[in-house]
């Protein structure tokens, strides 16, 4: 009787411990992604839509609309590696705009950015990895 009970309390202890190095893992993962895309974000984005997402007027939409970026997040990736010029709407506000591209960044780079972006300034839009990106950008129109 000891033994089962000591094989089902082991048991317990090592089932919980593989639910919580996986679930670590993913969070780690995210976090990763998250203080890299912040430093991407303050290199390559920052001087334009502001240290906290405000944007510029009509210039330079916000990121703080989370709805916006939610709707889009799928052409996020393509708006990044290739630009966006020509009227947009954000928050009710037209947009006269003309975003370079950068080809430089890799797929990486992206996904950490867009993981950064739709988390922050009052966003909370989960994980997003670079195979999203690579599967999005194929869509690229």
């Amino acid at each position: 009787m000891r033994n089962k009970l000591l094989y089902i309390i082991s048991s317990l202890f090592v089932g919980i411990v593989i639910f919580q190095s996986c679930s670590n893992e993913q969070q780690l993962n995210y976090q990763r992604y998250f203080v890299n895309g912040k430093g991407l974000y303050e290199k390559n984005c920052q001087n334009c839509h502001g240290a906290n997402g405000e944007g510029l007027g009509k210039l330079y939409p916000a990121l703080t609309d989370t709805m916006r970026l939610s709707k889009n997040k799928s052409i996020l990736a393509c708006i990044i590696k290739h630009g966006i010029s020509g009227k947009g709407v954000a928050a009710d506000t037209t947009l006269i705009t003309q975003m370079p591209g950068n080809a430089a960044l890799a797929d990486i780079d992206i996904a950490q950015i867009i993981v950064y972006v739709t988390n922050s300034f009052g966003n909370k839009q989960g994980f997003y990895d670079q195979g999203q990106v690579g599967d999005d950008l194929k869509n690229c129109r």
